[in-house]
């Protein structure tokens, strides 16, 4: 498993990152659930990704006692602040209370004493950035957590909160930006505002929540029990790449990829982690052999005429607009 910097840090995290966003507390019963963690483990993955949104908490304690007999000091643990938790007027967002009682939250359901990067999980615009900031540089001064970063903020919201940052002396590493070879929004700005303020990318939803894997075919319905199907389970993202233009296009690549002695989903995979900004890519399971494919797209140097052979095809239905983002009333 190769380990990378996140951003301009010290910090290193698995090229792999695990995240337990749809599965652990949910689709999944704890026993899988652990399974799949010990085998991210074994496979040489030291990052863990969850949030205390996800399954409204029951993530994060599943998360927490699958790595409780890891060496704390040989995996990193990140976790997330925004969504509501409670039903309280304060029970949400990034306000100095909210994120404090989150942090205390997180830390007692994960069974740690500190948290490797506390991430915001959205942009907060109803509380002052300043507020934000230095709420998590009192939280890193505590040593509660070490290292901070964001989630799906745009390029003016990254530059304006590493400008505090430095002020703050916060260590703001990272970005969780949905990215794949379909979804290439962050290219245009948040790449660059990320790189000159020294943050890293950790992307999740790098197969497209499945659809790169080419199991959805066009003109067919799609597989029962997939994603597509879950309303719970991520469908709004699967859905959004349900045309069949989009699909048309899949069904050409898959077999040029497979030619060159890989499958899709590694392809896909191993493209994010040749753009130099990403840091990490994070994947789920619902079973622990579902890890065996992802884990070795770390292995693979991918043919440079087979990446523009891909992308000729893929070129007329990826999206770029940096004025889209994931909705707000969805939670990766």
């Amino acid at each position: 498993m190769q380990h990378r910097y996140l951003g301009r840090s010290g910090f290193k995290v698995s090229a792999i990152a695990y995240g337990n966003w749809i599965t652990h507390g949910s689709q999944v019963d704890d026993d899988t659930a652990i399974a799949s963690v010990h085998e991210a483990l074994d496979r040489g993955i030291t990052t863990f990704d969850t949030a205390d949104v996800y399954a409204a908490t029951r993530a994060e304690a599943v998360m927490g006692r699958a790595l409780a007999e890891v060496r704390r000091e040989g995996i990193e643990i990140c976790t997330k602040v925004y969504w509501p938790t409670g039903a309280g007027a304060n029970d949400r967002g990034l306000s100095r209370k909210h994120i404090q009682e989150s942090c205390e939250g997180s830390l007692r359901r994960l069974g740690t004493d500190h948290i490797d990067l506390y991430q915001a999980h959205r942009y907060d615009h109803e509380t002052p950035l300043e507020e934000t900031m230095l709420a998590f540089a009192d939280l890193v001064r505590s040593g509660k957590v070490l290292y901070v970063g964001v989630s799906e903020w745009d390029a003016g919201q990254i530059t304006a909160a590493a400008a505090l940052a430095r002020e703050l002396r916060v260590p703001l590493i990272s970005n969780q930006p949905q990215y794949s070879l379909l979804w290439r929004v962050i290219d245009a700005e948040v790449v660059p505002a990320s790189t000159t303020a020294g943050l890293g990318q950790i992307v999740w939803s790098p197969i497209a929540q499945g659809v790169l894997s080419g199991k959805y075919r066009p003109g067919e319905p799609v597989p029962e029990g997939s994603r597509a199907t879950d309303e719970h389970g991520g469908a709004h993202f699967v859905q959004r790449f349900l045309r069949d233009e989009v699909l048309e296009a899949i069904a050409r690549v898959v077999p040029l990829v497979e030619s060159s002695g890989i499958t899709m989903a590694q392809y896909a995979v191993a493209w994010v982690l040749r753009n130099p900004a990403v840091g990490a890519a994070i994947v789920g399971a619902s079973r622990p052999e579902q890890l065996t494919e992802t884990v070795q797209a770390t292995e693979i140097a991918l043919d440079e005429d087979l990446v523009a052979a891909v992308d000729e095809i893929l070129d007329p239905v990826v999206e770029r607009d940096p004025r889209k983002t994931v909705s707000p009333a969805t939670r990766p």
